[in-house]
């Protein structure tokens, strides 16, 4: 079932939330959290999409605040807030709530969501284009228990991740880190496998990719070697080397799904490692609401060439 109110307040749309699900005979439903996912206009489809296939796993209200501006000067444009709901088959698992707030309201995103949110229920804020650049001071990210940020998707990916770090409150994350569990997974199993010293290691990525720097601290932080990072061709991560005192182990993954381990004194093996989409990651996102200590530490690590260097 699909409402649209325009030029209205969060109260009348309380009320047609609630007025939906009676009317699909569903007073209540099993709800586990709210995912604020506050984006621009054309970012908005795909972030909906991928928070709506997250909610199979997840059950949860979306709100999407979507800022929309005008030409003219700012006090002057119409302060109005438009909204469409989803309840039911439309919404998939849960509930969708498109807020388009217009003039002076986008100054005050907050206050227009506070009153949407489930009651006791964990509210995570994800931001799939820019974001600011301390989003817990954000009025959205205020309201968050957990704040996702997408360096891929800023201007400068890898010089945001020191803007991040320089803001970071126990519960920022970032989809950066997220793409990178299938690799520190592989990594960590094979220095169980072969539980030998590090001495040194090589990140080969494409240029300008915030995994891979982040992939690149976190060996540092954990391992406490220097980490080389070599630019590819791509696609993303292609490649990571543990040099080791009885060899070299290496994962290589060129392109596509699958990868390579190596292991010294072990036949290659086939592993794999694919490259994930948006749902997945918020997916996993959304399983554990707790800080994130391990992604903080690598996020604040000073890479180690540039420490000795100093």
């Amino acid at each position: 079932m699909r409402t649209e109110l325009t030029d209205t307040t969060s109260s009348k749309i309380n009320r047609a939330l609630l007025e939906a699900r009676r009317a699909i005979g569903s007073p209540t439903l099993g709800l586990v959290l709210t995912l604020v996912v506050a984006t621009d206009e054309e970012n908005a489809y795909d972030a909906v999409r991928a928070a709506s296939e997250a909610a199979h796993e997840h059950p949860c209200r979306i709100i999407a605040v979507i800022k929309r501006t005008s030409r003219g000067p700012h006090k002057l444009r119409a302060t109005r807030l438009d909204a469409e709901l989803r309840v039911g088959s439309d919404a998939g698992s849960g509930e969708v709530v498109m807020l388009r707030l217009h003039g002076a309201l986008t100054d005050h995103a907050g206050s227009v969501v506070l009153p949407l949110l489930l009651p006791d229920a964990p509210v995570v804020a994800w931001w799939p284009a820019e974001a600011p650049a301390d989003v817990a001071a954000d009025s959205v990210g205020a309201l968050a228990q957990r704040r996702i940020t997408d360096s891929q998707a800023a201007a400068d990916p890898v010089g945001v991740l020191d803007v991040r770090a320089a803001a970071y409150t126990p519960g920022d994350t970032d989809l950066a880190w997220t793409r990178l569990t299938p690799w520190r997974a592989l990594l960590a199993a094979a220095l169980d496998q072969k539980a030998l010293p590090v001495t040194g290691a090589t990140v080969e990525s494409e240029a300008d990719n915030p995994s891979s720097e982040l992939l690149a601290r976190w060996l540092e932080d954990k391992l406490g070697v220097p980490v080389d990072r070599v630019t590819s061709e791509g696609p993303v991560i292609t490649g990571v080397s543990l040099r080791t005192t009885g060899g070299e182990i290496r994962v290589d993954r060129p392109g596509g799904a699958l990868a390579t381990l190596m292991l010294p004194g072990s036949p290659d093996r086939t592993v794999a490692l694919k490259v994930r989409g948006g749902a997945e990651l918020i997916a996993e996102e959304l399983r554990h609401l707790d800080a994130d200590e391990v992604y903080g530490s690598a996020l604040r690590r000073r890479p180690l060439q540039a420490a000795l260097s100093a």
